[in-house]
């Protein structure tokens, strides 16, 4: 079942069936449909290096890379791959070599002698250096004009590839389209398409299949709208040609590992992509364990046939971002709380908490990230907006009942099931009651309770959903039943809800056993609840799982938000993937910049290694830190470089001066603590 025969992107909307794609072989590895997902890193070795990179290659295939990329800026970086290829040999490594080239079209025909792939950016191939200059074409005809320098350029490589059975791959990125580009299509989904498909036709002019596509961004939205569009147009076309998956310059840590979950879980358990790569600020063989989570989650779902019975999906816009936003909770008369807390306009976070959290409140307070004074809880940027509980602490339990009502008075307010409120009532609780409870019958109020929550399982009936309109719930909590697919159950859920008029918020839930690793945390929540969020369906999230720290389940669900282009609780950074092309410590240079900005939500800021992956990779910062040269950096606003050659010593404090300029600067707060925590610490 698809929304619309002409905008089919995927097998199916209500079941993960993996796209067809034919096989193109990267010298021993198979890459399509047919065979497992390939798995790719890159080294962060200077290439000139010839033993460095050949030992850092070796420990990513040790590691499990199918494949691993190489950054050839130059001909003396040709020259050493050579001597790479034949060491690795000599060492009885047989890895397929990628070389990544920038600009440099003689370059890309040299190293062609020696690595099994060449992956090429449309963007700056054929075009140069990266410019923003607006181009007028009045007349379409020049613009197709122009195609043939193009091809013209880059059909030597194409047949020297034919001629030696090497693979290519056409990977634009979001921040690297050519000027010709962006003055026809803008800075577009649209754009990164057309732009490969240029590099496509020259390829197929030529009869030469063995190439992959890629559509990398920073932004996990524009990235799975850029590969939705491309699979709808190879369908139009009758092509199949496989897909390289990956988030550009995702960055280090959860935030790296979530964001890629986010863009490539969403499109895996659609059933497209045929090879992956997990890019993060950490040595590229670290890279390799998320990457096979993600593999084996894609793998899994296709392997399963993973879905729902057929639906007609109606209302699911899968080509623009359009966020479904709930209504928000409007103070009613006579009621002694504030509920208006209880969600939040740009996506809410709650955490489970139980009856044993409270045995030290304060410490209860500070993991749902609210600050403290003397003792009291104040909600912050980050504060998780309501709490959601099994079971309630007993009347007699009057600290742990005054520790909730605290939370309760800040407006971080309490979920609990409606038959725990009726046997031990909790003035001010939101009583929650499954959906289909709810609906068989008249809900009864606990006593002191005014606000009701339901819970969906994802396997309602139509009127069962619709029955949603007349309870008037607070917010709708979104727990998939064991052995449903969340993706899917949850399409029908929010296509349901949304024909019927129903505006009530709807925060996930997604639940995991006790003892889940912090990783596969990530990116199931990322790939599953994500998938979810980049298509606008859902207002928040919690994030649940015995046992394990709440304050890192929180972060994971804020983590999920910003990702998604939601929340914004903490700066952003865009990180380059250290390569041998980066002129200072990525890492270092990162933390430094992080502990002086961190403070500033809503801020964008790039960081990057050098001018290959400076404006190119900055398509969503506001303001970049580049290396030009040698101890040598650029500052950029946005896509403009305002402030040149600047010594590494002052960049820092120069890269605040200018976040200053521009209105965006706001002092650190500082947080008072409680004497009380502060001693039992």
């Amino acid at each position: 079942m698809q929304l619309n025969v002409a905008h089919k992107y995927c097998e199916s909307i209500n079941k993960t069936i993996r796209r067809p794609t034919r096989t193109v072989m990267i010298g021993k590895v198979p890459v399509g449909s047919q065979h497992r997902i390939a798995l790719q890193t890159m080294t962060t070795t200077d290439t000139r290096n010839v033993q460095l990179t050949v030992d850092q290659v070796k420990k990513c295939a040790d590691a499990g890379a199918d494949i691993v990329r190489i950054t050839v800026q130059g001909k003396k970086e040709a020259e050493a791959c050579m001597k790479i290829r034949e060491q690795l040999f000599k060492d009885k490594y047989d890895v397929p070599l990628v070389a990544d080239i920038h600009f440099q079209p003689t370059v890309a025909m040299m190293v062609a002698d020696a690595f099994e792939k060449i992956r090429v950016n449309p963007g700056n191939f054929a075009d140069g250096r990266k410019t923003f200059d607006v181009i007028n074409y009045d007349d379409p005809r020049e613009f197709e004009r122009e195609r043939e320098l193009i091809e013209e350029t880059f059909t030597p490589l194409v047949l020297k590839c034919k001629e030696l059975g090497r693979a290519i791959r056409i990977g634009t990125n979001h921040g690297s389209l050519s000027a010709r580009i962006l003055s026809y299509y803008g800075d577009t989904p649209r754009g990164m398409v057309e732009s490969a498909f240029e590099f496509a036709d020259v390829c197929r002019k030529h009869d030469y299949h063995n190439f992959v596509f890629s559509m990398k961004a920073s932004n996990p939205l524009v990235m799975v709208q850029a590969y939705r569009l491309l699979a709808e147009e190879q369908y139009k076309r009758s092509w199949d040609y496989p897909l390289h998956l990956g988030v550009t310059e995702a960055g280090e840590g959860e935030d790296g590992r979530m964001k890629s979950a986010i863009g490539i879980g969403a499109l895996l358990m659609d059933g497209l992509g045929d090879t992956i790569r997990v890019s993060l600020t950490e040595d590229p063989e670290f890279e390799m364990d998320p990457c096979k989570r993600l593999a084996g989650l894609g793998e899994r779902a296709w392997g399963s046939g993973l879905g729902v019975a057929p639906f007609p999906e109606t209302t699911r816009d899968t080509h623009t971002f359009t966020r479904r936003v709930g209504d928000l909770p409007v103070q009613a008369a006579g009621e002694d709380l504030d509920f208006r807390g209880a969600l939040h306009r740009d996506g809410t976070v709650y955490n489970a908490v139980s009856l044993a959290d409270f045995k030290q409140p304060e410490f209860l307070y500070k993991r749902l990230g609210a600050k403290l004074a003397v003792g009291m809880p104040f909600k912050d940027i980050a504060t998780s907006d309501s709490i959601v509980m099994r079971e309630v602490p007993p009347t007699a339990d009057k600290d742990a009942r005054r520790a909730l009502r605290r939370l309760q008075e800040v407006t971080t307010h309490v979920i609990a099931p409606i038959e725990a409120l009726a046997k031990d009532p909790l003035p001010g609780a939101i009583a929650l009651v499954s959906l289909k409870q709810a609906a068989a019958g008249p809900v009864k109020l606990p006593e002191g309770c005014t606000r009701v929550a339901v819970e969906i399982d994802g396997t309602e009936t139509e009127a069962e959903l619709g029955a949603i309109k007349s309870l008037n719930p607070i917010v709708a909590l979104l727990a998939t039943k064991d052995g449903v697919s969340r993706l899917h159950s949850s399409r029908r859920v929010f296509d349901v809800i949304k024909r019927h008029g129903i505006t009530t918020p709807v925060i996930h839930r997604i639940t995991f056993p006790a003892g889940t690793h912090r990783d596969e945390i990530v990116i199931t929540t990322g790939s599953l609840v994500g998938g979810l969020l980049v298509d606008g369906l859902g207002d928040g999230a919690m994030v649940e799982c015995p046992g394990e720290d709440m304050d890192f389940l929180r972060t994971t669900a804020f983590g999920l938000l910003q990702g998604c282009r939601m929340r914004n609780i903490k700066t952003e950074y865009v990180s380059c993937p250290s390569c041998g092309r980066t002129l200072f410590n990525l890492q270092e240079v990162t933390d430094q910049i992080r502990t002086r900005t961190g403070h500033l939500p809503g801020v964008a800021i790039a960081v990057m290694g050098c001018i290959v992956n400076g404006p190119g990779e900055m398509a969503d910062a506001d303001f970049g830190y580049v290396g030009g040269a040698p101890g040598k950096i650029d500052l950029y606003v946005g896509k403009e470089v305002v402030r040149r050659a600047i010594p590494m010593e002052s960049a820092c404090d120069q890269l605040i001066e200018l976040i200053k300029e521009h209105g965006r600067w706001v002092e650190p707060a500082v947080e008072e603590e409680s004497k009380e925590l502060v001693a039992t610490a």
